[in-house]
């Protein structure tokens, strides 16, 4: 079977007007996360950004948290924080699979 790319939750399908029309956000804002390190969508060959469904939910987080009070800085590294736990929980589960290979 063959994958297309809208199957792809990491494929760049999005444009930024489209992200901001779907959002109801501006699109300087959307310009705002991506200078500022919280949402790094692709570029297309033309330099426009271009933003996946997985980055399109992270747009969503964010608008929450500033929406919350948080600063653009804070949501980067709130971002930072959960990436790294998710990194943690991947490296236990890989440990305990290991371990229980060993029978211990």
């Amino acid at each position: 079977m063959v994958r297309l790319p809208f199957d792809d939750e990491h494929a760049p399908l999005y444009s930024v007007g489209q992200v901001a029309d779907m959002l109801d956000v501006q699109q300087a804002f959307l310009r705002r996360l991506d200078e500022h390190d919280v949402v790094r969508p692709s570029r297309s060959s033309g330099g426009q950004r271009r933003y996946s469904r997985h980055e399109i939910g992270a747009v969503q987080d964010a608008v929450r948290l500033v929406g919350e009070g948080m600063s653009l800085v804070a949501v980067r590294r709130i971002f930072e924080l959960e990436q790294q736990v998710r990194e943690l929980k991947a490296e236990l589960a890989r440990e305990r699979a290991t371990r229980a290979a060993r029978g211990e």
